[in-house]
């Protein structure tokens, strides 16, 4: 038997959004001198463990929270001081004039963060203003009502045996129940992508599509560092048809954030994202702040690229989506902490209306109408076109989007649409491999090494969370027709074929699984279903 928990508000997810969120309540409530019980709970083992992004942060979304986050010592502590954008060949480097850049590529006004450390923060302002804060605790079960409302979730039994019963130190989950319950657990969210199809949100909505981005934090020579330089990369060492790039983004203490991104939709599954990450910095014009320097933390994230058109309804009886949860990531200027941010403050305030009005679990119609007025959606509707656009190619690509946005400003009389990822494989057979060096352990890693880095831990005996809905489709279609691709494109070297006697077998690491959710995007059968792990699991980025 469950326990249950009552709030006015529960939040699933400790990320910018659910952060945003609960405060935005809460200072609602305080301005208005009303109580109001808000519970936020997030399956990483603390507040900012589980967050990685790029990051260069827009702070307007968090200048309308908290007009005097400087005074409140909000780490946002390297302006962006110049933006370089290269198209790289094997060997050369060409820079696009700064002149002809699109506003979306320029980085004035922004700050190069460790989102880690500002979620961190944004937890403590929470917890300051009486938020309840729940950090390893995962939402494992959504609950609905009699009327088939949403009315919160329960959290994850702990300690299950690997066959699912409950072992020596086995703890129930608890039932959390609210008047109004807002989910955001980041890109392609478990429970999200459950109310989606509950609720039919997709529907008249395009297919989200994504990317996955790798990343390492390094420590610099001192005369290799130029704090407040963003450095975005196109071209090499991906080929003209795939959808991707690169970035280097310089923070204070001589520290470096270089990272790749790959489309989801490449066609080739030889491809491994991981390895041309790890191709990206041998590169000269990013060697050269690398050399001589320590690897000090390595992650990976899928991300949302598809913009407003695969945004899905926001809400449903009982609650919203917000943040990634929903997709709010804005793909063509890299950034989706500021979208996150302001997302959670619109939703808070519906449903803050909402219960001053004294109404629950309906559906927060202010919220997607808040949405459509805000400076969020117009900036989301000038690059709509972005992902579409360079799906046509790298030169082809940018061409066109650079039209858009310079020429006319994003306000194209047209909208192009986005498919899905999962679907864009082409059989092994049909595609070149791809020769990758091996790594030299100084610039370029393996996966095991740096899975080590992220400090990622699952216990050991827990149920698998990452399920096969038919444990044959692994040999039979994907081994088989695509040289098991899941292998290669998940960055935490999950998935293994194994030869046995009786034949070759998937075998499944979950311990190394950084959360990314890149299985549950690509698999071309949309086999692998990730599903919340015990809570406190997975990577803890230190600063990411």
């Amino acid at each position: 038997m469950r326990e249950s928990m009552e709030f006015d508000v529960l939040i699933v997810g400790g990320g910018p959004a659910g952060l945003s969120a609960a405060i935005k309540l809460k200072q609602l409530a305080a301005e208005k001198g009303q109580e109001l019980s808000v519970c936020l709970i997030e399956k990483a083992a603390e507040i900012g463990a589980h967050i990685l992004s790029g990051a260069v942060m827009d702070p307007q979304a968090l200048t309308e929270l908290f007009p005097d986050w400087k005074e409140r010592g909000a780490p946002l502590n390297t302006a962006v001081t110049e933006d370089r954008v290269l198209f790289l060949s094997e060997t050369g480097a060409r820079q696009a004039p700064n002149g002809l850049l699109p506003d979306c590529f320029v980085n004035h006004g922004n700050y190069i963060v460790r989102l880690g450390n500002v979620v961190k923060w944004l937890g403590e302002q929470a917890e300051a203003l009486g938020v309840e804060v729940y950090p390893g605790f995962a939402g494992a079960e959504i609950l609905f009502d009699e009327a088939g409302a949403v009315k919160g979730v329960a959290t994850g039994d702990m300690g299950l045996n690997r066959d699912g019963t409950p072992g020596p130190h086995h703890q129930p989950g608890m039932e959390l129940h609210a008047k109004y319950t807002l989910f955001a657990e980041g890109c392609r969210g478990h429970l999200g992508k459950q109310l989606e199809a509950k609720f039919n949100l997709r529907d008249g909505a395009d297919p989200q599509t994504y990317g996955i981005g790798i990343k390492e934090l390094w420590e610099v020579k001192p005369q290799q560092h130029q704090p407040g330089l963003v450095v975005h990369t196109a071209g090499w060492p991906m080929d003209k048809a795939t959808y991707g790039g690169g970035f280097v983004y310089h923070l204070e203490d001589n520290l470096v954030a270089v990272g790749f991104v790959v489309g989801l939709n490449y066609a080739n599954p030889h491809l491994s994202p991981f390895e041309e990450m790890q191709r990206y910095k041998t590169h000269p014009e990013i060697r050269k702040y690398l050399e001589g320097g320590k690897r000090l933390q390595y992650g990976a994230r899928a991300i949302a690229a598809g913009g407003l058109q695969s945004l899905p309804r926001l809400v449903f009886p009982g609650g919203g989506l917000i943040g990634d949860d929903a997709g709010f990531l804005n793909a063509a200027r890299i950034k989706g902490s500021h979208a996150a941010i302001k997302s959670g403050m619109l939703a808070a305030e519906a449903a803050f209306e909402a219960l001053a009005a004294e109404r629950q679990r309906d559906t927060l119609e202010a919220y997607p109408a808040a949405f459509q007025a805000s400076w969020l959606h117009a900036e989301l509707h000038k690059t709509r076109n972005f992902k579409p656009y360079m799906k046509k190619g790298l030169w082809v690509g940018s061409l066109l989007f650079g039209i858009d946005q310079v020429l006319f400003k994003g306000k194209v009389p047209w909208t192009l649409h986005n498919t899905s990822d999962h679907d864009q494989l082409k059989p092994a057979a049909a595609c070149g491999k791809i020769n990758y060096p091996k790594p030299d352990g100084v610039l370029t890693f393996d996966r095991l090494s740096s899975v080590f880095l992220s400090n990622t831990n699952h216990e050991e005996e827990q149920p698998c969370h990452l399920q096969l809905k038919d444990a044959s489709v692994p040999i039979a279609i994907n081994l088989a027709k695509y040289d098991a691709p899941e292998q290669r494109y998940c960055p935490a070297g999950v998935y293994e074929i194994v030869q046995a006697e009786a034949g070759p077998r998937l075998q499944i690491n979950a311990q190394n699984c950084v959360h990314c959710k890149t299985c549950d995007i690509k698999d071309p059968t949309q086999n692998i279903v990730w599903v919340t792990p015990e809570g406190g699991g997975g990577p803890n980025y230190a600063g990411m």
